[in-house]
């Protein structure tokens, strides 16, 4: 091992960044659905490795920019690639757009990275260089978040997302937070080497191998007392219903009494018994629902006796004066009409709105030329016979710490996609895994209904009760879970990664004050 890190810290100029950017590449095979977890270890070992060897000299931030740049880049690149499907839709419109897409947007992801490697290269060599290397990259994968509207997709925590024990964690740190510690485990095994320290540290490898311990153990020990999910639950029913439109169909007019009909089929179909409520995907209804009476009269035929049909929606008004606004929203809606509505507030640029609009010659690219409008934020939505429930719009469910709003707490989490425009990629894989978290984060049931899938109930434990695969059509029946108490991260948010950051930096920064500068 020592020999390797001395190879890859010898690296140097264009050899340095194309091993770069084969670690960042490599660590996504770590990344669901493939969940190769010992590739980090590679990964993130090397990355420090390159980092001791750029450090040194001057120049060294240039060269350390550099590496964690061309490692985001690459991780990014394939990570997302996925987004170019969106594109192909309507490939006539927008296909010209795909070559440059991913490659735009991993070009400015992979900034934050690089900002890792920096914070990362000002610490001494060794543990403290890792400890810091783990912090940065938490605080970015914050930062990427936040910045310019935030997409916090693809965190590096969702590798443990394999198994609901190791995202346990995720309860009192929140996704961030386990974030730092993965980094700190999978760069772990380059304190075996002593080519950063010219010797072996025994005490920060026993710090690793016990911090790995009580994730491991403590999600075990926590998902083994939690109650039997039938023992959990409810007694409300629900019915989510996955229509597996091809996106490429779905706006169709001329096909638009078939998608209505699918959806109505598969809420009446013969079940367990009558829910209490049934659900639909984002955008399911496909008409805009602007409470015109004969559009609600035909919704209304899929609502189950005494219960509640919960649907996304396109709801516009009309253009008095001016070209009128639309929304992509949730309804409900009873016997007695139309019980709550939500906007959602955190839109995806270029998908629902342009940035910018008047300065790109381009459009959205959902269908119309018309930018939706933003909601005015998360929100709990009661509706009678349910318990309240915070709804959470296609990517609105991959934000750690922001899918509930201010005041009582919701008793469930309901998250409506549309990941049709992922097609059959990691995509919807990605998606399902950074939704799942955020069940274990609030210690809330969520219950998501996917267009094309992936369809599933979860307990607040982050143990799937019931799913339908990508490309199904069919129907979920299950009793709700109850919620659990409030967890640490429902309670303190982000404040507990503030505060282990700033002790890592203070640390660090001690400890390169006592190195004499922190040269390698």
């Amino acid at each position: 091992m020592t020999r390797l890190a001395r190879r890859l810290g010898a690296l140097a100029g264009w050899r340095r960044l194309v091993a770069a950017l084969a670690l960042g590449a490599l660590a996504v095979l770590a990344l669901p659905p493939f969940f190769g977890l010992p590739i980090l270890f590679v990964s993130f070992t090397g990355l420090v490795w390159l980092i001791d060897g750029a450090a040194k000299g001057p120049g060294a931030w240039r060269r350390v920019l550099a590496a964690g740049w061309c490692f985001g880049f690459a991780h990014f690149s394939i990570g997302l690639y996925w987004i170019t499907n969106a594109l192909l839709v309507d490939a006539a419109t927008h296909g010209w757009l795909a070559p440059f897409a991913v490659a735009g947007l991993s070009l400015y992801f992979a900034i934050y990275p690089a900002l890792a490697c920096l914070a990362a290269s000002w610490a001494p060599p060794g543990a403290w260089r890792i400890a810091a290397l783990a912090a940065a990259w938490a605080v970015a994968e914050w930062a990427r978040g936040v910045a310019l509207t935030g997409f916090s997709w693809n965190l590096v925590s969702t590798a443990l997302a394999f198994d609901a024990a190791a995202l346990q964690g995720a309860a009192v740190v929140g996704g961030y937070g386990l974030s730092l510690a993965v980094v700190v485990l999978a760069a772990a095994p380059a304190l075996a080497s002593r080519a950063a320290t010219g010797r072996i540290a025994p005490w920060p490898l026993a710090a690793a191998a016990l911090l790995a311990l009580v994730l491991a153990g403590g999600g075990l020990m926590r998902t083994a007392l939690a109650p039997d999910p039938d023992d959990a639950a409810t007694q409300v029913t629900l019915r989510v219903v996955q229509g597996n439109i091809p996106q490429r169909l779905k706006w169709r007019r001329d096909l638009a009494n078939r998608h209505f009909q699918t959806y109505l089929n598969l809420s009446r179909a013969s079940g367990a018994g009558v829910p209490d409520v049934v659900i639909w995907p984002e955008t399911a209804l496909p008409f805009s629902l602007n409470g015109d009476p004969a559009r609600l009269r035909l919704l209304h035929r899929a609502v189950p006796r005494d219960g509640v049909l919960i649907t996304g929606a396109v709801r516009t008004t009309p253009p008095v004066p001016g070209p009128g606004r639309i929304w992509n929203a949730v309804v409900a809606v009873t016997g007695s009409g139309l019980a709550a509505t939500y906007d959602k507030h955190h839109l995806v640029p270029f998908g629902e709105y342009v940035p910018g609009r008047g300065l790109l010659p381009i459009d959205k690219i959902t269908p119309g030329r018309l930018d939706f409008t933003a909601g005015p934020g998360p929100a709990t939505v009661s509706v009678p016979g349910l318990p309240p429930f915070s709804p959470l719009v296609c990517y609105e469910a991959i934000f750690p710490g922001a899918v509930t709003g201010r005041g009582p707490r919701p008793a469930w989490l309901l998250n409506l996609t549309n990941d049709g425009w992922f097609g059959r990629s990691t995509g919807p894989y990605q998606h399902l895994a950074a939704a799942r978290m955020r069940a274990v984060e609030e210690g809330l049931p969520l219950v998501r209904a996917a267009n094309t899938g992936i369809s599933a109930v979860i307990d607040p434990w982050g143990r799937v009760l019931a799913r339908l695969p990508l490309g199904r059509r069919g129907v979920i029946e299950r009793r709700l879970p109850a919620a659990s108490a409030p967890t640490v991260y429902s309670r303190l948010g982000n404040g507990v990664l503030a505060v282990i950051a700033v002790l890592i930096a203070l640390g660090a920064g001690l400890a390169r004050r006592r190195s004499g500068g922190g040269a390698s």
